[in-house]
């Protein structure tokens, strides 16, 4: 199977999360016996990313977003934490700030892009501004149909001038949302990752699903793809 084609968003077309099992874990039977193929990929990771630095030429910017405990911040450690942090940072956007709002829903992304011959991470990214604030009814239909325009403006932007741009949906069923939440409780370590506001979201899943799928099929382009990544299995 070429994961590539399969859980690839298509461009142009309608898609629906439902038709991709986020239970599907390929010829992998655990995290064990994936090991070796993982750590290879690493590997590859860290010796592309020395290429990059040292050829200055281009940029890479990774996409993730997920419901509340779809695995971003794991993903972040474990497969980036193959990098080295001098050529790859994280950035994340979270509630806006006043200064923020007070200027165009881009403005504080842009400055986040990465430079030549880096990496950078968007852990959640400027697609919340057409996705939380679309299910909460902070906007309306024509305004987050004019930021799906705006954001395929941005991506071209960085697109042209040497920035790779991947991004990630990571997949997750509502069940094993609820059984993530219910080890953060059990996990002293992880008690700061879960509140009421996130059993409170859980009410509007189904929106979140449809904003997801339209958000991600309107900018799915060839420069820009978007891959549904299958992610009760981490």
């Amino acid at each position: 199977m070429d994961f590539r084609k399969e859980f690839r968003v298509p461009e142009g077309g309608k898609f629906r999360l439902r038709d991709i099992d986020p239970a599907f874990k390929g010829h992998h039977e655990s995290a064990e016996s994936a090991k070796e193929e993982t750590e290879l990929s690493r590997g590859r990771l860290a010796a592309l990313q020395i290429l990059l630095y040292a050829e200055r030429k281009r940029a890479v910017l990774i996409v993730l977003q997920a419901m509340d405990a779809g695995g971003k911040d794991g993903t972040v450690g474990h497969v980036f934490g193959a990098l080295n942090p001098q050529g790859a940072r994280v950035a994340g956007f979270k509630v806006p700030t006043q200064m923020e709002l007070a200027h165009d829903f881009l403005w504080r992304v842009h400055p986040e892009a990465p430079a030549k011959g880096e990496i950078a991470i968007f852990n959640r990214s400027h697609y919340e501004d057409v996705l939380v604030t679309r299910v909460h009814g902070l906007i309306d239909r024509p305004t987050w149909e004019a930021r799906y325009e705006r954001i395929r403006e941005f991506e071209k932007l960085l697109a042209g001038t040497g920035t790779t741009i991947l991004k990630f949906f990571l997949h997750i069923s509502k069940e094993e949302q609820l059984a993530r939440f219910a080890q953060r409780l059990d996990d002293p370590a992880r008690n700061w990752k879960i509140s009421e506001a996130d059993y409170k979201e859980r009410e509007s899943w189904d929106a979140y699903m449809a904003a997801y799928e339209e958000a991600l099929a309107q900018t799915s382009l060839a420069h820009a793809p978007w891959y549904v990544v299958p992610a009760n299995h981490k």
